[in-house]
């Protein structure tokens, strides 16, 4: 049976320990759809949590996964539909050793600094050149309405 072998088991247990992201958790019980909230660093998006799916194929590790994010999210690097430019999960550039929670860190990373080589909304890449102050309010204002609240349940 090929899931005693699956790395996910572990790798979620290690997704769920990492400070980056919150309610790591699987999709309907399914080890290979992974919902969460990831938590940006830096503005203008450190005002919001963004929803994720992490999702594997059978042959995991063997293929990269694929993130999408579910939130809204005003950057050059995701499309409306929440695809994101990530070079690492391309067929081209992955390794079998890629760890799931590497991907959730590359894709954090990449929402906390556009990289202007991972761009899928060209209109947004070219505001946050030209007009920085421009992009980063209406960022401001689309964090807002869409990203979720940050808040942490509630301690003992």
């Amino acid at each position: 049976d090929p899931i005693h072998t699956s790395p996910l088991p572990q790798e979620l247990e290690e997704a769920r320990r990492w400070e980056g992201a919150r309610d790591v958790r699987p999709l309907d019980g399914n080890l290979r759809r992974w919902r969460g909230l990831l938590l940006p660093n830096n503005p203008p998006y450190n005002a919001g949590a963004f929803r994720f799916e992490l999702t594997f194929s059978s042959h995991y590790p063997l293929e990269p996964p694929c993130a999408t994010l579910l939130t809204p999210i005003y950057h050059p690097g995701v499309d409306t539909e929440g695809h994101v430019c990530q070079p690492l999960t391309t067929r081209e550039q992955w390794a079998p050793t890629t760890r799931a929670i590497q991907v959730l860190q590359d894709l954090l990373l990449h929402l906390d600094s556009p990289d202007p080589e991972r761009v899928l909304r060209p209109d947004l890449a070219r505001e946050l050149q030209q007009r920085p102050e421009e992009f980063r309010r209406q960022a401001e204002e689309h964090t807002q309405l869409h990203a979720e609240p940050r808040l942490d349940p509630p301690g003992p």
